[in-house]
């Protein structure tokens, strides 16, 4: 059978969901023996970076499924997941998924302190883990006797595994969380359908160009994987997921696999541009896929000046130098981003520019009262989308206070132009007003000083109020290699700001990539870095 053709037939599938799509594929014998998914470690005996089949994907989900049938795991039990490997995260999510229960995916960055407080919120009726991060947790998780090491799994009975759960539309199938960058992680329940809400859109356009083998950069616990992998599987793509992501690793892994397109965060392309890229072999890759944050025009013009990518003129078809890059916004709970636009090098519509809604997407800017804001008035970025998470689990009153007039409220802030194309300016918590009608937007104030700043790798804006109510303003830059760090570059990045930013900015300072405290996927702690410099702005204005 044709790949268009199982395209098509999945699409039209009523029952396909995020919890069923191996089997399903499994069940209609959709490419048995072709390659699947890959992994940077090894998989009970099969060798790391080599895919697995189709089947050898069932059989080693199906073994598993049947280790956490015979410990008594059921059907609607959550089950925490809190390991290293990315194998251990994917296979077991498929595995839990299979049977039913509700895999509660944890990053592994997160402190043990804190996720111990995180899966305590959750409830599971267990907690599977590797040594480390058994160690990590001690004795800080309540109400849970049942702990599973991943080295259990490996030596299940697949034809042990029970049928197939049933899902139907509305089923938790899995249960992510947020960043955490402000606090605590929020813990994101998805449907059934409304994680495959974006893969069902896409099995229903033509195949899109890249996606033949792609890489995964992204966090193997993020929902972001799930969707990748339940794309990778109907699409009958290869998908290999790092259990690192660093530059260097993410770089290595482009030059040893050769994939055409790579997944990731907005924190992924500093990591990777922060590296000669001449130093490794990319010219497989020919798009780029950022999701959660948007990137910024820095980062995107620098790889897209790499890889290769195919145009089609009066000529003909020909391969290029130079790849493209799909840029968006999403969250966990947005469940897929709604939002894209392609940046290529012939293209230059930046400015922290998120494209236009998907088809699925009914976008609002709202105001606080939850009235539509009309063309260049910046308000808070509302969501309707199949593609949306049904609430927090646990936590009612956050899924209550996230809804606004019909819409989730993505914590953004945006406008959108009179041609339909929206832009991101800041996160609200971020935001700063300076009154008079004025506000300081800290991401926005980092795009236009990357935009003119060449030396300057990354940048962070962290704004305060000191006694007397007045805004106060740092700016704290990591640079590019080689660039020289005793230049001042005070006045260049006031240049770079309105007026009435660059009058609240009082230090302009250089700081290692270490000293910019980080969530689990990558993201800027500004709430941290409020706190350490809240001091010492105040103190300069003393």
């Amino acid at each position: 059978m044709t790949v268009k053709t199982t395209r098509a037939q999945l699409a039209a599938d009523p029952d396909l969901g995020i919890g069923n799509v191996l089997s399903t594929l499994v069940r209609s014998g959709y490419g048995l023996d072709e390659p699947t998914l890959s992994f940077d470690t090894d998989v009970d005996g099969h060798p790391a970076w080599e895919a697995l089949s189709l089947r050898q994907l069932e059989f080693a989900v199906a073994g598993r499924a049947s280790v956490f049938h015979a410990k008594g795991i059921r059907p609607r039990d959550p089950v925490a997941v809190y390991v290293t490997d990315s194998a251990d995260l994917v296979l077991n999510y498929l595995a839990l998924s299979r049977i039913g229960a509700i895999p509660a995916l944890v990053n592994k960055n997160l402190p043990g302190a804190t996720a111990a407080v995180y899966i305590t919120r959750v409830r599971p009726v267990a907690v599977l883990t590797d040594a480390p991060h058994r160690a990590a947790l001690g004795d800080g998780v309540e109400g849970v006797e049942l702990f599973i090491d991943v080295t259990e799994l490996g030596n299940g009975d697949p034809a042990a595994a029970p049928p197939q759960f049933r899902h139907h539309a509305d089923d938790p199938v899995v249960i992510t969380h947020s960043s955490g960058t402000t606090g605590m992680p929020k813990a994101v329940v998805a449907s059934h359908s409304s994680l495959f809400a974006s893969v069902r859109h896409r099995l229903r356009l033509p195949r899109a160009q890249g996606v033949d083998r792609m890489l995964s950069a992204l966090p193997a616990n993020h929902a972001a994987i799930v969707i990748a992998t339940s794309l990778a599987l109907s699409n009958r793509s290869q998908l290999l997921c790092l259990s690192e992501q660093s530059g260097a690793k993410v770089l290595a892994a482009v030059d040893r696999w050769k994939p055409t397109c790579v997944l990731g965060f907005a924190a992924t392309w500093p990591e990777l541009v922060s590296q000669d890229l001449t130093a490794y072999d990319v010219a497989s890759v020919q798009f780029w896929w950022n999701t959660g944050d948007c990137a910024h025009e820095a980062h995107i013009r620098r790889l897209i000046s790499v890889g290769t990518r195919t145009v089609v003129t009066a000529q003909g078809v020909s391969q290029v130098t130079g790849s493209a890059f799909i840029d968006g916004l999403g969250s966990t709970e947005m469940g897929h981003s709604q939002f894209f636009i392609t940046h290529t090098p012939d293209t230059d519509r930046y400015g922290r520019c998120i494209g236009k809604p998907h088809a699925f997407s009914d976008i609002a800017v709202l105001d606080d009262n939850g009235d539509k804001l009309p063309v260049g008035e910046v308000g808070q970025l509302g969501v309707r989308s199949p593609t949306l998470a049904p609430g927090y689990w646990n936590d009612s009153v956050t899924t209550y206070r996230s809804r606004l007039a019909g819409y989730f409220l993505t914590g953004d802030l945006a406008y959108r132009d009179a041609e339909g194309y929206y832009y991101h300016v800041d996160r609200a918590v971020d935001a700063i007003d300076l009154g008079e009608g004025k506000r300081l937007y800290t991401a926005q104030s980092e795009e236009r000083v990357l935009a003119t700043n060449p030396d300057v790798l990354d940048c962070t804006v962290v704004a305060v109020k000191d006694d007397s109510g007045q805004v106060v303003s740092a700016v704290l830059l990591t640079l590019n290699a080689g660039a020289d760090t005793s230049v001042d570059r005070t006045e260049a990045v006031k240049a770079a700001l309105p007026e009435y930013v660059a009058a609240t900015i009082r230090e302009v300072v250089v700081v290692n990539e270490d000293d910019i405290p980080r969530g689990a996927t990558g993201k800027v702690r500004k709430v941290v870095l409020r706190q350490q410099h809240v001091d010492k702005l105040r103190a300069v204005t003393a």
